[in-house]
C-alpha cells in the first residue's frame, strides 16, 4: 500500500509514478484528496470537542462550590459526547474509504526501472549459456514427457478438468530431485532458512501481500464456512510470518525459502500458454523472501535474482534477465528483474523466475517494521520476493534442452546424485 503521507503530500510524484505505469489515477487521487480533506477537518473538531469535555469536571466542582445547578454542564456533557460519537463514526467512514482507495493503487516504479508500456519495452540486461544447436528439430515437453511416459495430461483432465498434469516415475523423481536440489543449495550455500509454512491462508494474509482485494479473480477459495485461500505462491505465508511485528535491525536481511505447491484460477490466460506445463491451476514452486532494510533493499534484490540464476547455471541451461519498464511491473513491486530460460522448441525465451523489491508496500499492509539500530523509531522494512525457481518450467526446460535425437532425456549433472545416479530418462 501506498504511503498515505505521500499521496497527501506529494500527489502529483504518485501522479507521475502512476501513469508511468500506463494509469490514469486522476478520479482515485481525488477521490483520496477529497477523504483526506475530510479527515483533516473531522480530527481537529472531535479533539476540540473532547478537551471541551475533559475541561467540564472541573466545570461541574466549581459550579457545585459556587451552589450553583450543575445539571446544565451535564446536559451539555451528554450532548458533546453524543455528538463526538456521531463524528468519530463519520471519521472512521472516511479512514476506511480511504484505506479501500488506497489498498487498490500500485506500487510506485523505481527511478531506475525503464519507462515503457509493454513487455517490447522490457530490457535485457545479461544472458548466460549459448542455445544449443540440434541435429535434429526439436520436441516440445508435452509432446516427449508424453512419449517417456513421464507426463500424463488426460488422466490429469478426466479427474481435475484442463490444466492440470499428472508426473510419473522418472518425471515425478526429477521434480522431487529439483526441490531438493534447489533447497539445499539456498539453505547451504545462499544464507536463507528453509520453512514449510502453511498452504491455506486467511483474506489477511493476501491483502498483506497485495493479492487482496484486487486479485481475487486469480485465487481459489475454500468453498463452506472457511475464510481459507490455496497459496498462489509461498512468498504470502513467508512474507506473513512477521505480520505485525517490529524486527530488529541489527538481524537484517532475514532470508527464508520454502518449497510448496501453488494454486492460481489463471483467470484471463489465453493462447499458447495454456498447453502443456507452462501455465497450469497447480504448479509446484522454490520461493525466496527477504526482509531488508531500507537503505540496502536493491542491493539484497540484486543479491536475490543472482540466486535464483544461479540455479539455472549448475544446470547449465542457457537463460537471460530482464529488467522489467514500469507498464509491464506487477502490482506490488517497485523493481522487477524476469528470469527467462531459453525453450528450444518455442525458439524463444520464456519467463522461469520474477525477482522483486516491493519496498514498503507490503510491510505497510501487513505492518511489519524494524528498528534500524535495534532501538529509536520504527519504520517499514522493505520485502522481496522471488522464484527460486519454478519447478514445472525448469522440467520444462530441462525436457527440451537435453532431449537426445532418440527420444531420451540427458540428467543435468547437478541433479544426477539427487536422481540416484540416472543420467539418462529413456521410455518406459
Amino acid at each position: 500500500m501506498l504511503d498515505a503521507g505521500l499521496v497527501r503530500d506529494h500527489i502529483e510524484d504518485v501522479r507521475r509514478g502512476l501513469r508511468s505505469r500506463g494509469l490514469e489515477p486522476d478520479a482515485e487521487l481525488e477521490q483520496i484528496a477529497g477523504l483526506e480533506s475530510r479527515r483533516r477537518r473531522l480530527i481537529p473538531e472531535i479533539e476540540s470537542l473532547k478537551r471541551e469535555q475533559n475541561t467540564a469536571a472541573d466545570l461541574v466542582a466549581q459550579a457545585k462550590r459556587q451552589g450553583q445547578d450543575a445539571s446544565p454542564i451535564f446536559a451539555a456533557n451528554r450532548a458533546r459526547a453524543q455528538q463526538i460519537k456521531q463524528l468519530e463514526t463519520q471519521l472512521d467512514g472516511v479512514e476506511q474509504q480511504r484505506l479501500a482507495q488506497l489498498m487498490v493503487l500500485p506500487n510506485l516504479p523505481h527511478a531506475s526501472v525503464p519507462v515503457g508500456k509493454t513487455a517490447d519495452d522490457n530490457v535485457e540486461v545479461r544472458r548466460a549459456g549459448e542455445p544449443r544447436t540440434f541435429a535434429f528439430e526439436p520436441k516440445a515437453h508435452w509432446d516427449l514427457g508424453p512419449a517417456l511416459g513421464i507426463l500424463d495430461f488426460d488422466r490429469a483432465t478426466r479427474m481435475s478438468g484442463a490444466r492440470f498434469s499428472v508426473l510419473l516415475g522418472a518425471g515425478a523423481r526429477l521434480a522431487r530431485a529439483l526441490i531438493n536440489f534447489m533447497l539445499d543449495v539456498h539453505t547451504r550455500e545462499h544464507g536463507y532458512l528453509e520453512v514449510e509454512p502453511p498452504f491455506l491462508v486467511n483474506a489477511d494474509a493476501l491483502r498483506g501481500t497485495g493479492n487482496l482485494p484486487k486479485f481475487e479473480q486469480d485465487l481459489f477459495k475454500i468453498a463452506g464456512d472457511w475464510n481459507l485461500y490455496l497459496i498462489p505462491t509461498a512468498e504470502v505465508p513467508l512474507t506473513n510470518l512477521h505480520r505485525g511485528e517490529i524486527l530488529d535491525g541489527r538481524q537484517l536481511p532475514i532470508r527464508y525459502t520454502a518449497y510448496t505447491p501453488c494454486f492460481r484460477s489463471e483467470a484471463g490466460s489465453y493462447g499458447a500458454d495454456v498447453r502443456g506445463l507452462i501455465r497450469q491451476h497447480q504448479f509446484d514452486k522454490v520461493e525466496l523472501v527477504k526482509f531488508a532494510a531500507a537503505d540496502s533493499s536493491y542491493e539484497e534484490l540484486e543479491g536475490l535474482t543472482r540466486n535464483a540464476e544461479e540455479i539455472l547455471k549448475r544446470l547449465d541451461l542457457p537463460y537471460r534477465a530482464i529488467a522489467l519498464c514500469t507498464g509491464d511491473l506487477g502490482f506490488a513491486a517497485a523493481k522487477t528483474y524476469d528470469i527467462e530460460v531459453w525453450l528450444p522448441s518455442q525458439k524463444t525465451y520464456r519467463e522461469i523466475s520474477s525477482c522483486s523489491n516491493t519496498e514498503g508496500f507490503q510491510a505497510r499492509r501487513a505492518n511489519i517494521r524494524y528498528r534500524p539500530n535495534g532501538t529509536g523509531k520504527a519504520e517499514f522494512v522493505h520485502t522481496l520476493n522471488g522464484s527460486g525457481l519454478a519447478v514445472g518450467r525448469t522440467l520444462i526446460a530441462i525436457l527440451e534442452n537435453y532431449q537426445q535425437e532418440d527420444g531420451s532425456v540427458l540428467v543435468p549433472e547437478a541433479l544426477r546424485p539427487y536422481m540416484g545416479g540416472i543420467e539418462t530418462i529413456t521410455p518406459r
